[in-house]
């Protein structure tokens, strides 16, 4: 059971037990007042009730009460029955707090251990209507991640969709030293900032700067004026959601069957087709090789749609006896399971020049 259907199951017990209690108190209030003959008001035999139940003992604070029949055995019988649903609500309301405490504090142990052991990971600022897109993003290229937000119920929703082993986050603010510094911002390789405003975005860009130079910082920009002062503040690139917008409207009307299939590609819930970028590091078994030389399409199905040189140069559907170069990037065409086997493949010398 999860922790969302934990807390359901302590409401609802809690619930349930308030019902009891109400009824209760009803019929051993309307008891003492039938018996009385109405000669106690309602609030003397709620008052009355309920002292009843909880056992107190304030003695019988009702005018008369030793000289009305049978008022002793219904006390009696109020007592026996009522005072375990007494009990029974007590329990379900410390069963809330106390579990709904621990258990907060549990999974708030758990995540924390997890987003220590993270490591070349990106931080998600943001998760709001743009932040979680990238989320999800990421989440099917399976890259590691975590998210800084201070909506804590919409984190706990999200965390709830994805699966809390996936889904790391962290409750605060993101352009916050500490914060930034609880999500691994020293060990990670990149960050996102989606926040809803252009001086917020600002500000994690700054601050996560200074705490990571290497960082690849990708920022969101609403207006186009803030995209200079994002690339000085330290971001890599600026993306305008409006402007990717107007780009997807214009190539709606001029290549729908681009656009369809781009669409397919990232929504296929099956291959899960991107297109990824890998880099040549020094001493690749493929360093100096022809592309066709490689075992690439042999061992993990991918197509090598282009190649970008160290200098910045691309080299577009390059042929086969293009040769590779040391910081040559490759951009294939591959399924997210495949990308894995390159990347690894390169780094380790699996991947080389292939038997004559």
């Amino acid at each position: 059971m999860n922790g969302s259907d934990q807390s359901a199951v302590l409401r609802g017990r809690l619930l349930y037990a308030s019902a009891w209690l109400v009824v209760v108190v009803i019929v051993g209030a309307s008891g003492y007042h039938a018996i009385g003959h109405e000669r106690w008001g309602w609030g003397d035999c709620v008052y009355f009730t309920i002292i009843t139940l909880s056992t107190v003992g304030y003695g019988e604070t009702l005018d008369g009460f030793n000289n009305v029949p049978y008022a002793r055995i219904w006390t009696i019988g109020l007592i026996v029955l009522g005072s375990g649903t007494l009990l029974y609500f007590i329990s379900a309301l410390t069963a809330l707090i106390v579990e709904g405490d621990l258990q907060g504090a549990l999974r708030r142990n758990r995540m924390t251990s997890k987003l220590n052991q993270l490591k070349d990971h990106y931080i998600v600022c943001g998760a709001g209507t743009t932040g979680i897109h990238v989320i999800e993003e990421f989440l099917s290229s399976h890259q590691a991640f975590c998210v800084i937000d201070t909506n804590e119920l919409r984190l706990l929703e999200l965390a709830e969709r994805f699966g809390t082993d996936r889904f790391l986050y962290i409750v605060g603010d993101a352009s916050d030293d500490e914060t930034l510094n609880a999500a691994g911002i020293e060990r990670a390789v990149g960050l996102v900032a989606a926040l809803h405003e252009d001086k917020d975005n600002l500000f994690v860009t700054v601050t996560a700067s200074s705490l990571n130079p290497k960082l690849r910082i990708v920022a969101k920009a609403v207006e186009v004026s803030a995209r200079a002062k994002l690339m000085r503040a330290g971001a890599k690139a600026v993306v305008s959601p409006t402007q990717i917008g107007g780009m997807r409207l214009a190539s709606e009307a001029i290549r729908p069957k681009v656009v369809e299939f781009l669409d397919l590609m990232l929504r296929d819930p099956k291959k899960n087709l991107r297109i990824e970028e890998v880099s040549i590091p020094e001493g690749s078994a493929i360093v100096g090789c022809e592309l066709r030389q490689t075992e690439i399409r042999r061992k993990s199905k991918v197509l090598v749609i282009a190649v970008r040189s160290e200098d910045g140069r691309y080299e577009y559907n390059p042929a086969p006896e293009h040769r590779l170069d040391a910081g040559s990037t490759l951009i294939v065409l591959a399924e997210t399971s495949e990308m894995k086997r390159l990347r690894d493949g390169i780094a380790s010398g699996e991947i080389g020049r292939a038997r004559a």
